[in-house]
């Protein structure tokens, strides 16, 4: 499980990046580069949940649960 998460935190990286690439900060809400800004908003929040998971199975795992 740990690995699935650290691999969709890659994915969610690489579409940060991509996205990136895909903004016009000369007009930055309009046509693709709006796509693209909210995409990477998208991403960010993925990458921030994914995170979450990952601390609330450490604690999981310290109280001694399985």
């Amino acid at each position: 499980m740990k690995n699935l998460i650290y691999a969709l935190i890659l994915i969610a990286l690489g579409l940060i990046i991509f996205n990136v690439t895909k903004l016009n900060f000369e007009a930055l809400f309009e046509g693709d580069s709006m796509i693209a800004a909210i995409s990477i908003l998208a991403s960010a929040c993925t990458i921030l949940l994914l995170a979450i998971l990952l601390v609330s199975k450490k604690i999981h795992k310290k109280q001694g649960r399985n």
